[in-house]
């Protein structure tokens, strides 16, 4: 016969204090498994914190931890820019603006790209000319109605418009051009012919705007930068790993990232540098995080594990879930009236993780943290009960 007791305020990691209601009834027997139970209503087990969740099996082995920082992945940033001297006519994108690839977000005014886009349809008109012409002229020597010197002078006349046509479209294209771009050029008001779009090359949003309204870009012929762009959906989380660790990690194996007390999130290794920093002695390791969620921003610092020799095992714990009662390993196991004290046997144990061999099956729920709570309440039922 074990009765359960209060709830010491003090205990909860400074969350709220609250208490079990005591009433006035004899002590609660307790049958199965001849543990103790702490009876607590759904509100109190929600304001003890305890992250209850369900047991299930896992891996138990050594795990390398590491320092590091997210940084934006290399794959999903990309530079807004510029080759041609112009002035900056409009901005249609400001920081922290989301955009599609493709999408516009600034325009430039340059006579230099007025020029290029000119002397393409100049080539265009007469390399449809010469076409022209050169049909003609193979029809005419078919029939033998023309000396083979025309027909040559007329036929290299046309291959020397249409490479001067395919100069001018390259011409274009060093501008950023796109090919629907230069197809419309024919359709395009003349007047407009100075003004060029420039697009997102990748969806993300605006991480930065380098330039102004009005500003004049791509002085002396160097490239000018408009935007950086990030798409956040995936990072890098970069990591400094010891030289004694190296030999235990590979490209392309798991891993966790966590910072504080958040969640950790899984990873993927896909770099490992062959060379190491010459002041620290580490060298620099690359993982992929998926950032759907958005839950790291670049800078941040994390710590990673990375699991090494790892063994699989039917049932494991975290260690934060396991107490100690009369000697005996304990979990505390959810019920619908609150928390059992379960008695269990422990096997193999890493520095997070222990395996249990007897005392509890996959998928009952047991807390994961404050579980001295919950050992300190059934440690005050006894007293109480004692006097």
């Amino acid at each position: 016969m074990i009765r359960t007791g209060l709830l010491a305020a003090g205990l909860l990691l400074g969350a709220t204090s609250f208490a079990v209601a005591h009433e006035d009834k004899p002590p609660a027997t307790i049958e199965k498994h001849d543990e103790a139970v702490v009876k607590l209503s759904a509100q109190q087990v929600e304001a003890g914190k305890f992250a209850v969740a369900g047991v299930h099996g896992g891996s138990l082995g050594r795990r390398i931890a590491a320092p590091g920082s997210i940084v934006p992945s290399g794959n999903h940033i990309a530079r807004v820019a510029v080759r041609l001297l112009g002035t900056v006519t409009e901005l249609r994108k400001q920081i922290g603006d989301a955009v599609t690839a493709g999408e516009v977000v600034a325009v430039i005014e340059s006579r230099e790209v007025a020029d290029a886009k000119s002397e393409y349809l100049a080539a265009r008109l007469v390399s449809d000319l010469q076409r022209t012409l050169f049909n003609r002229a193979q029809t005419l020597w078919d029939g033998k109605v023309m000396s083979e010197n025309d027909f040559l002078r007329a036929r290299t006349t046309f291959e020397d418009s249409r490479v001067k046509l395919e100069v001018a479209r390259q011409k274009l294209f060093a501008l950023s051009l796109n090919s629907e771009q230069i197809e419309t050029l024919p359709q395009q008001p003349v007047e407009t012919l100075r003004r060029q779009e420039v697009r997102a090359p990748i969806s993300g949003r605006v991480a930065e705007r380098r330039v102004e309204l009005g500003a004049l870009v791509g002085r002396e012929g160097q490239e000018s930068e408009l935007f950086v762009i990030v798409d956040l959906t995936t990072v890098w989380a970069e990591l400094a790993i010891g030289p004694n660790d190296l030999s235990d990690i590979r490209e392309g194996q798991r891993m966790t990232i966590a910072s504080g007390h958040s969640a950790p999130s899984p990873a993927t290794i896909m770099f490992i540098s062959p060379l190491l920093d010459k002041d620290t002695r580490n060298a620099r390791v690359v993982a992929v995080v998926d950032n759907i969620e958005r839950r790291w921003r670049p800078g941040a610092f994390v710590t990673a594990e990375i699991p090494v020799d790892q063994a699989a095992a039917t049932v494991v714990v975290p260690k934060s879930a396991l107490q100690t009662l009369e000697r005996n390993d304990v979990v505390f196991v959810r019920t619908d009236d609150g928390f059992e004290a379960r008695k269990v046997t422990l096997g193999r144990q890493d520095s997070r993780v222990a395996e249990i061999i007897a005392g509890l099956k996959p998928g009952e729920r047991i807390a994961v943290a404050n579980t001295f709570v919950l050992k300190a309440d059934l440690g005050k039922a006894a007293v109480e009960h004692q006097h």
